[in-house]
């Protein structure tokens, strides 16, 4: 008998741990709670062997990490391109003022990602929708807009100011990305403006920059604004396509260089009473090398990493024009200089046209083919060369890097390119428009090449009026240009409280280290 009931007890046990062990494998359950696949699925499920319903959730969520991934990267990439921007400048600059120009560099970053976090990012793209390839969070959703003609016309955002509200992964991965191409934006006055700007005029013009004037423009471009929709209002190809930024942040830069270049004034001793121009040599021509090798190097993640999806793999077609672009701005350059305008191969020209090459593919990276990305990036480099002198010599303007020709210049070139070179093979649906993006030269018609050039001279017009309002602000509130005797001396212990070059006397005239 008490054998009898053991026996029955043990087959009650194990019946009941066989009803428990199928009962938790059919819910299931996903991370948000609810029970996932087809009844069917969830039958099959075995240990080791996921259902079909489970597969595909995978494969989801690992594109989308493959993605944040990516961009992160790409950020990463972007931001080290800082320490290129100071390099290039410093070098290109005098000795008696390197802790000033490193310190722009260093404190741009700060200055102008507090105004992006502030407000810059809710204007630039707090109307933009979902991100599809990150998740497609969907609380950017608030344009203010205008409707004339019958059309909308996007203006700015107004969704996650101080990035209130805004906690998604995808989203603040997305911030990472943008705020690093912000900055380069923001630098780009720093070169043109170097060795006579006030600290404090420029660390409030970091701000201003981040927090206002860059994201207004951005927003009309890639926040989904009315430059982006004048393909869906007027017909006119996919609208202002910009891949990764000549139009939004380098020639956006270079105006806004070319204004505060101009109305600051030239360093002093810069030009002649007859208006002849006098040279002032770099101190410091390795650095500005080496800082053109990482600006180069850091490229690669400001073009292939705007594909914003580690999954597109335009992205090696990007990387490759990015390369070939750069190699061709830098060779025509240097021979443009030496056998044309010059009589040796000018390193510092040698730099620029490398930079003029990748500022100019920076639009149409996604959209060309590698003989249209060496054309390019060949025409970037005669057009640095050209319009450095223009400037210097016809315009009188004090530009100690080349700012404006590189990044103003050949910003404007690239997004032109863009219309006149994209070979359809690419950005289908692009700003709403069904059909690949396509130039003038490969018949495409004139449509994409207007809305290249409507983008362009909006650009021109409006960071023209911004900088000057900002730059006359400046001036009335801390003053733009330090005093004549600072100028002379060197603006690192005046301005920073510290010699940028420590255990050396400089000859603040000779600019050549002397022994203590």
């Amino acid at each position: 008998m008490i054998r009898k009931i053991l026996l029955f007890t043990l087959f009650l046990s194990l019946s009941l741990i066989a009803v428990t062990a199928n009962s938790q494998t059919t819910k299931s359950p996903d991370p948000n709670g609810t029970t996932t696949g087809t009844a069917a699925d969830i039958t099959a499920a075995k240990p080791g062997s996921p259902t079909t319903a489970e597969i595909a959730d995978q494969v989801g969520k690992n594109k989308i990490s493959i993605n944040m991934v990516w961009l992160l990267i790409g950020a990463f990439l972007v931001f080290f391109m800082q320490a290129g921007f100071a390099l290039v400048e410093t070098g290109l600059t005098r000795a008696k003022n390197v802790a000033h120009t490193m310190a722009m560099n260093l404190f741009v970053y700060p200055a102008g990602a507090l105004g992006f976090f502030i407000c810059g990012f809710a204007i630039m793209f707090g109307g933009m929708g979902a991100l599809g390839t990150l998740g497609g969070f969907d609380g950017l959703n608030h344009e203010i807009s205008i409707t004339l003609f019958g059309h909308t016309f996007g203006l700015f955002g107004a969704k996650g100011f101080f990035m209130n509200g805004i906690y998604d992964v995808g989203v603040l991965g997305f911030f990472v990305f943008q705020v690093v191409f912000m900055d380069a934006t923001a630098t780009i006055p720093t070169g043109a403006m170097a060795e006579r700007w006030k600290f404090a005029s420029f660390a409030i013009s970091g701000l201003l920059i981040g927090g206002l004037i860059y994201p207004i423009y951005g927003n009309w471009v890639w926040g989904g604004g009315w430059l982006s929709q004048l393909g869906v209002n007027f017909g006119l190809g996919h609208g202002h396509v910009d891949f990764a930024g000549s139009s939004v942040v380098h020639l956006s830069g270079g105006v806004l260089a070319f204004v505060g270049a101009k109305m600051i004034g030239a360093r002093i001793g810069k030009y002649n009473k007859n208006g002849s121009v006098n040279a002032i040599p770099g101190h410091n021509i390795p650095m500005a090398v080496l800082g053109a090798l990482v600006l180069a190097f850091g490229w690669f993640g400001f073009n292939a990493g705007s594909t914003l999806a580690g999954t597109d793999l335009r992205f090696s077609v990007v990387a490759f024009n990015t390369m070939i672009a750069s190699c061709g701005g830098a060779a025509a350059s240097t021979l443009w200089i030496w056998f044309v305008r010059g009589s040796k191969p000018d390193v510092s020209m040698m730099i620029n046209g490398l930079l003029a090459g990748l500022v100019a593919i920076t639009a149409p990276c996604a959209f060309v083919s590698p003989m249209g990305g060496l054309l390019i990036g060949l025409i970037s480099g005669v057009i640095v060369v050209e319009v450095t002198l223009f400037v210097e010599k016809k315009l009188k303007i004090d530009d100690p890097v080349g700012a404006v020709a590189v990044h103003g210049a050949n910003g404007f070139w690239g997004v032109l390119a863009l219309g006149l070179f994209a070979d359809g093979t690419y950005g289908d649906g692009l700003n709403g428009v069904k059909g690949n993006v396509i130039g003038l030269f490969y018949g495409g018609g004139s449509g994409q090449l207007f809305a290249e050039l409507i983008g362009g001279i909006t650009n021109i017009v409006f960071f023209a009026l911004a900088g000057w309002l900002m730059f006359k602000l400046l001036d009335k509130l801390v003053g733009n240009r330090v005093s004549p005797d600072v100028e002379l001396y060197g603006l690192d212990l005046h301005e920073m409280g510290i010699d940028g070059y420590a255990g050396i006397k400089l000859d603040k005239n000779a600019e050549t280290p002397l022994s203590r």
